[in-house]
């Protein structure tokens, strides 16, 4: 599965792409200002646009909408009883570790067309990331969430394994411009998010 997401170094300045553990996560380092396994100086890279997709309350979403605001992306499976939920309450934890203004807005880009406003919502509150802030979970058929997938480099895979879907579990910070920043496979350390998120919110060129 993760090495599916080599394809997230293309044209990026990776630190490293050696996965570790939930006890001895990839080692990260800081470029750019930020941390991840890959960063990208301000301005470098806009986010590819996500325009076509309903969230959990049934409204299209834009995330060009979200200019002003930081952002995290991320791709879950509302369903999922593995991976999913761990990177979900380590995401909480870090925004939980920031003042309230400075948290992102986070995106949730189902990796499974079976998600539903129930179901995601369920998983947002069980995971702790309802209460952090604001989200959206963005939903849709296989067709329709595939184009997002490959503009994020998501390997999804389309066979269940054990009723989990396999896929890449990768965050991305977006800073107030709309510039993609920092670039987290999982396991990753939550106070690497929050430092970068906290940099991302005092930013003036953010």
């Amino acid at each position: 599965m993760l090495a599916a997401v080599l394809g997230l170094g293309v044209g990026f300045a990776v630190h490293s792409l050696t996965a570790g553990t939930a006890a001895s996560p990839a080692i990260v380092s800081t470029h750019f200002g930020m941390h991840g396994e890959a960063t990208w100086a301000a301005g470098a890279h806009p986010a590819p646009p996500i325009e076509t997709l309903p969230d959990q309350t049934g409204h299209l979403f834009s995330l060009a909408s979200l200019r002003g605001r930081s952002v995290a992306i991320v791709f879950f499976d509302s369903h999922c009883t593995q991976e999913c939920p761990l990177e979900g309450r380590e995401l909480a934890s870090a925004e939980q570790s920031l003042p309230a203004a400075q948290r992102p807005v986070l995106v949730a880009v189902s990796v499974n067309p079976l998600d539903t406003p129930a179901s995601a919502a369920h998983a947002a509150k069980a995971w702790g990331l309802a209460s952090v802030g604001p989200w959206h979970w963005l939903m849709g058929t296989r067709r329709q969430l595939a184009p997002v997938w490959a503009a994020y480099h998501v390997y999804v895979s389309p066979h269940p394994v054990n009723g989990d879907i396999q896929h890449t579990e990768v965050v991305y910070l977006i800073d107030r411009r709309g510039d993609m920043r920092s670039g987290y496979l999982y396991p990753f350390l939550p106070g690497f998010v929050t430092s970068d998120l906290r940099t991302l919110a005092g930013s003036k060129r953010a």
